[in-house]
């Protein structure tokens, strides 16, 4: 029986998240003045409101509006009276009694937002309650992990749609920005920096440094170097920056595909001049092993995080993204790779997972205002072409990458491709002919802008180190091919 009662008293009570006189006299504004709904519209719409006739009588108001019809109690009445929820009402004296209570229209975006928190508030009140019942119901198929991620997708969804959308600004607060943005370029320590500094000469020159709000995209074939790539620049950012000009970022890396401590190694040996095979296989000497734990040691100060969480949710993304900036602080996020994340809702195709799971990460780089770089996979249609060089069309499973990306960079090295075409010994001048053009692309890489929205497009040539698993700029660092 007591179990019973605990049941009973699992809603929490929901009077303090609604406010009955509020909706009535925003009502009672719009039968006299329905212009102002163009003012409020951007603010509630009928799903705001608590009380069932108060919905039905703002639907009503808002569907003529936008036809360019008259609002008024007339107006109004025949369509109240043929409805069955408004049988037992004197209409026309509740239309009468609503325009009494008319607000002034100066306070109807007031009115406005005070009824959409209480809507954002008794959501919340709903998926509180949800969680108690869901969490009493031990089954097999309710283990503690799912419910936990059904919350998260609650709660990232009453996120995303619960915070009012933004309306037009004027042009100078807009313009005011951009000035602050050209200040930070003017006063960087690297001439036009205004971003975070990827540590790489020539890609800094081009993307004037990894923008706030900005989804950049880094995509390669397997064995290209995406990871590394990104490692060095997380690198870069959190630790590098700041013995070179005092500025550390922090840094959030959600590692899909290796685990943290392989994260680690990487950064590790290249820090540690250490060739990560041999860290390893454990063979390293004892002045090496010294200078791995050196190595190790110097992280002790830097704002590096790493979730190697796999098959991650977007939404699972997002909230603990938040939860990092808060916190930790966030100025810098990371995913690989973008086909390993799973979309927060079952699509009939994995075009559209990918779609809103690209959507989902360029709200994240808007909402925390912070560059978000994303690894992503390239078709297998590039190995069939004689210049393996990727391109835009490239991108695995949906235009809605090169669509939602404010950057895409790939990665190509050819001697990747090179090393497989080794001549036989027996064929000698192929082999000399082969060696020769060996030496001309070895430890060699590019970097393909294939989009920019800020700025131009290009290729950056990139120095590669596969011993350290390591990209750096190469010595005549200030040429670049347009």
């Amino acid at each position: 029986m007591d179990n019973v009662k605990l049941d009973q008293t699992a809603d929490v009570d929901k009077s303090s998240t609604f406010n009955l006189e509020a909706e009535q006299a925003l009502i009672g504004l719009l039968l006299v003045n329905s212009e102002v709904l163009g003012e409020i519209e951007s603010i509630i719409d009928e799903d705001h409101f608590y009380d069932g006739i108060n919905k039905k009588i703002f639907t009503h108001i808002a569907s003529r509006t936008k036809k360019g019809l008259i609002v008024s109690p007339i107006t109004l009445k025949p369509y109240l009276d043929s409805d069955e929820d408004f049988q037992d009402i004197d209409v026309p004296s509740l239309l009468t009694e609503l325009s009494a209570m008319a607000i002034s229209a100066y306070a109807a975006k007031d009115y406005a937002n005070a009824l959409f928190d209480l809507a954002v508030r008794r959501k919340l009140v709903d998926i509180g309650n949800e969680i108690i019942l869901n969490a009493k119901k031990i089954t097999e198929d309710t283990v503690p992990a799912q419910l936990i991620t059904k919350a998260e997708q609650s709660l990232y969804d009453v996120a995303s749609n619960g915070t009012q959308s933004k309306s037009f600004e004027p042009l100078v607060k807009a313009a005011t920005e951009a000035i602050e943005l050209a200040n930070r370029a003017f006063d960087s320590d690297i001439q036009g920096v205004s971003g975070i500094p990827s540590g790489f000469i020539d890609i800094d020159k081009k993307l004037g440094g990894l923008q706030n709000s900005d989804l950049i995209i880094l995509a390669g074939r397997p064995s290209m170097g995406k990871t590394a790539l990104a490692t060095n620049i997380a690198y870069n950012a959190s630790i590098a920056n700041y013995k070179k000009y005092g500025k550390a970022s922090s840094v959030g890396f959600f590692s899909l595909e290796m685990s943290s401590a392989q994260l680690a190694t990487r950064i590790l040996s290249d820090i540690s001049k250490i060739p990560s095979e041999q860290i390893r296989r454990g063979e390293l000497s004892e002045n090496e092993f010294n200078q791995f734990v050196d190595a190790a040691r110097s992280l002790d100060q830097s704002k590096f995080f790493i979730d190697d969480t796999p098959a991650l949710l977007i939404s699972s993304i997002a909230s603990k993204a938040r939860r990092l900036k808060r916190t930790h602080g966030l100025d810098f996020l990371i995913i690989d790779y973008l086909q390993l994340i799973r979309a927060s809702s079952n699509r009939e195709n994995r075009v559209n997972e990918i779609a809103e799971i690209t959507q989902g990460l360029k709200a994240i780089a808007k909402e925390l205002n912070i560059p978000v770089l994303a690894l992503s996979q390239l078709s297998r249609q590039v190995e069939n072409r004689d210049d393996k060089r990727p391109q835009l069309a490239d991108l695995r499973e949906s235009g809605s990458i090169e669509q939602d990306a404010d950057v895409v960079l790939f990665i190509f090295r050819e001697e990747y491709y090179k090393e497989r075409e080794k001549p036989g010994d027996q064929d000698l001048d192929a082999l000399i002919k082969w060696q020769e053009e060996m030496e001309q692309i070895h430890g060699k890489a590019e970097l393909i802008i294939g989009k920019q929205r800020h700025g131009p497009v290009g290729t950056v040539d990139l120095a590669f180190d596969g011993r350290f698993t390591r990209f750096g700029n190469l010595a005549k660092s200030h040429q670049t091919k347009n």
